[in-house]
């Protein structure tokens, strides 16, 4: 017989406490700080909250069009399945699968994560953009942003990764200014599905009233 706590709110509440005691938070506000929070749950890794950035209305414009019921847009399935759905009325929306995204990476010879974002645009303006696993897709909206494309209201990006992952990461936070667009990111190779979505998630539930 092993002995451990199955009650799921003691543990989430457990978990978060600890959290609060093992992470340095205070440079963080209370919204950021709920997001910065799920970082760490979802990794376990209480020193990861020194590579959190925030653009200065982030968090505003996020909860300000998760509100709003704006368009979400996934890199990738897994991050589409990791937001929660009793707090939102749409689906997320990914086209990484779609059979069009397919035929436009083969003619072009790009990724098909960089080729789904061909299918973004007429959601992108006033959304919320979730990347957590494609670097390619993030340089590729880099691109887009540059040339003029509808600007989303916020962008959590959190690849994950060895190969172009931290150096995307970094190219959005070096751009966001000049680009005159909002984002949450976590610079170096860490990221990827459930730390990305668990940050919109976070911003959810505080729309909800719901902080730990």
């Amino acid at each position: 017989m092993y002995l451990f706590e199955k009650n799921p709110q003691a543990i989430e509440q457990d978990s978060f406490r600890q959290i609060r005691e093992l992470t340095e938070l205070s440079q963080f506000d209370r919204d950021q700080q709920q997001v910065v929070m799920r970082v760490v749950h979802s990794l376990g890794l209480p020193e990861v909250a020194q590579y959190v950035r925030f653009s200065d209305q982030a968090v505003a414009a996020g909860r300000q069009a998760l509100a709003a019921k704006a368009p979400i847009l996934c890199d990738v399935e897994m991050v589409k399945q990791g937001v929660t759905k009793r707090m939102i009325e749409g689906e997320p929306l990914c086209f990484l699968n779609d059979p069009r995204t397919a035929q436009i990476a083969k003619e072009s010879g790009e990724t098909r994560s960089m080729a789904a974002l061909q299918l973004w645009q007429e959601q992108l303006a006033g959304s919320v953009v979730l990347i957590a696993n494609a670097p390619t897709a993030l340089y590729r909206l880099l691109e887009m942003l540059a040339q003029g494309a509808p600007k989303p209201a916020l962008i959590i990006a959190m690849p994950v990764g060895f190969v172009g992952a931290a150096e995307s990461k970094q190219a959005l936070w070096d751009a966001h200014q000049s680009l005159g667009i909002e984002c949450v990111t976590l610079l170096g190779r860490m990221g990827g599905s459930a730390v990305t979505s668990a940050s919109c998630n976070a911003l959810l539930r505080c729309n909800l009233g719901e902080y730990y």
